[in-house]
């Protein structure tokens, strides 16, 4: 497997692999990976339509080489032949998508979401389905009915969630790019785990049509990548507004994520660090050094560095799981066992049919969510719980946007720790929610962010391994071109502190 898009473009362009020979080459480490000790488990299938995609892509290929047409043909169609890794909540037409529920269980999606059919019209293949937290609710795919996956750098801990599957798959070099989805964090939050680029764009730039809904109001999908690079073309060629999303939106400068340049003008550059970010009590020893260490080079790049004070943020949190919960359980509502998905009819009538069907369907996780999310939603609480929780997101909103007419980027962690091992706060639903902590805000803002991999943990301070750290960019709405050149410029110069797993 190449270790970027750029790369496999010019393979592809020049003759020296084919894309047939990319999906074999993912289909062999897939088969293994299966039967060994520890298995990644990160993808759930290959799908059997990507080698038929990746022929077809190769003989567009050979035909454009014989003309002397390639160029032309990888202009209109920049992706030709790269296979992707998708999360198991985006529908492809005609294969399996159960996000990695029960109660999904042989469901085959009637339709392409819009970022699919938009990757294949730029000539991308879906590769396979990747694991996940079970709905997309967790922090550490470990909520899967198909059990958790591991992380490539050291398999006893978690890959991060709920996205854990397709960042993985990217890490371990199974796949060049991979699309997850993001409600709190769970792109940016698996990429800092597991030592990989993780965006999570302005929300409406992407469309959620085919997207399973978590909580529709923060749902968005993100990118995993090699580079920047790798995650600014895929997400040029799928923004910008869609028929079957009215709350999609057109990516301005989309233009420059064609082709990325890294940012250099640094002496501009005003950045701003939320002091309640800096002073948190859970902020392990590891990430702060690595944090600082990415200040140090932002102020010797030029880069005026400013602590800011957002007393809001500490509510970030609480607002984020109050509006997320409540949406989660009105839109699993429609899980009833009548219209589609699994069914546990034993005759006793419709209501022993729903409770019957969500009770099996459903595991442990997203039945704690629904319960507490219809708990505030309940007559006694909605109409002041969950407006609370609705005031101080509008008010992050304000705030933030007030702080981009200052600065230009805001930094922070990504994550108070590193990855953790597997099973350590499987039971402990509090200390997962705040691995969350750092993410959160960046969703109610509704403003994109890039998980840039910036270090290791180091040994001394671990129990066994050294394991990545991320910290966010994150910039104002529609800055994505801006924050991603940030990141190809400290990509530039850093290369290798995420580094892939040679499988």
């Amino acid at each position: 497997m190449f270790h970027t898009i750029e790369e496999t473009v010019a393979a592809l362009k020049d003759g020296s692999t084919t894309s047939a020979a990319l999906v074999k080459e993912s289909i062999d480490t897939f088969e293994k990976d299966k039967s060994g000790e520890k298995p990644l488990n990160a993808f759930l299938e290959i799908y059997a339509s990507a080698l038929e995609k990746a022929k077809a892509a190769d003989e567009e290929i050979a035909a454009a080489r014989n003309e002397g047409k390639l160029d032309a043909l990888f202009a209109e169609k920049p992706l030709l032949g790269v296979p992707f890794a998708n999360k198991d909540n985006i529908s492809v037409r005609g294969e399996r998508l159960t996000c990695s529920s029960k109660i999904l269980e042989g469901y085959r999606a009637p339709y392409d979401a819009t970022v699919i059919s938009r990757l294949e019209k730029a000539g991308a293949i879906p590769l396979g389905r990747c694991n996940q937290d079970e709905f997309a609710m967790g922090s550490s795919t470990e909520y899967s009915i198909y059990g958790a996956t591991r992380n490539p750098i050291n398999r006893d801990y978690v890959s991060g969630g709920s996205s854990g599957g397709s960042t993985a798959a990217v890490a371990a070099n199974q796949s060049l790019f991979a699309l997850g989805t993001e409600t709190g964090g769970s792109v940016r939050l698996p990429a800092s785990y597991c030592g990989v680029y993780g965006l999570k764009p302005t929300y409406g730039v992407l469309s959620r049509w085919g997207v399973v809904a978590y909580g529709s109001s923060l749902d968005q999908v993100g990118i995993i990548g090699h580079t920047p690079r790798d995650i600014a073309l895929p997400l040029s060629v799928m923004s910008g507004v869609d028929f079957y999303d009215d709350t999609s939106a057109d990516l301005p400068e989309s233009s420059k994520l064609k082709n990325l340049e890294a940012f250099s003008d640094f002496a501009s550059l005003k950045i701003a660090v939320p002091r309640q970010f800096e002073e948190t009590k859970g902020l392990d020893e590891d990430v702060k050094k690595v944090f600082e260490g990415v200040k140090s080079w932002f102020e010797k790049k030029g880069a005026k560095i400013e602590s800011v004070d957002l007393p809001v943020l500490d509510a970030s949190i609480a607002s984020y799981y109050v509006i997320a919960l409540s949406e989660a359980a009105s839109n699993l509502s429609r899980f009833d066992g009548v219209r589609y998905g699994r069914r546990v009819d034993e005759g006793k009538g419709y209501d022993n049919l729903y409770v019957d069907t969500r009770s099996d369907g459903f595991g442990p996780e997203v039945k704690r969510r629904i319960i507490i999310g219809n708990y505030v939603l309940s007559e006694q609480f909605s109409g002041d719980t969950y407006k609370k929780g609705m005031s101080v997101r509008a008010r992050i909103q304000r705030e933030v946007a007030a702080l981009f007419e200052k600065y230009d980027l805001i930094l922070c962690p990504t994550c108070p720790t590193a990855a953790f091992r597997l099973g350590e706060k499987y039971d402990d639903p509090l200390a997962m929610y705040l691995s969350d902590l750092y993410t959160v805000f960046v969703n109610l803002a509704r403003i994109p962010s890039v998980s840039v991999p910036a270090g290791f943990t180091s040994v001394e301070n671990k129990a066994s391994s050294s394991m990545p750290v991320g910290i966010q960019f994150a910039g104002k709405m529609f800055s994505e071109a801006k924050i991603l050149s940030i990141a190809q410029a400290w990509e530039n110069e850093h290369a290798g502190c995420g580094i892939p797993v040679k499988e």
